[in-house]
């Protein structure tokens, strides 16, 4: 009996040091990438992602007219997109998917036409 029990508790202690060993820490270009949010929205970290399209005016505002989707997103950096106005880019942002905004990080001359 007791030779049982020290078998299922070797089998139980190699499970357990298996599973530490599996488990991965974060690149550190995810933690490049992560961009932490004011308070207000309760310390979470959010990615920052890549949106590409052009940088146009909608009313008294300059927005990014996402290529891909069609979509245009409101910017909240808006010195940071006025001299790209009319161009197309690259932007760096976390989105705020509740007021369709783009809380931008950087934004690029893009490539494409």
């Amino acid at each position: 009996m007791k030779r049982l029990l020290s078998v299922v508790a070797v089998l139980v202690f190699a499970g357990f040091a298996l599973r530490l060993s599996a488990q991965q820490t974060p690149s550190a270009a995810t933690q490049e990438n992560t961009v932490q949010q004011p308070a207000d929205t309760q310390s979470q970290q959010r990615t920052a992602q890549s949106f590409e399209g052009k940088i146009t005016k909608s009313g008294d505002k300059l927005v990014l007219q996402d290529k891909a989707t069609q979509a245009s997103y409101q910017l909240d950096d808006q010195e940071k997109a006025k001299q790209y106005e009319g161009k197309n880019v690259t932007v760096v942002a976390t989105m705020d998917a509740n007021t369709n905004t783009l809380h931008v990080v950087n934004i690029t001359p893009s490539e494409s036409r």
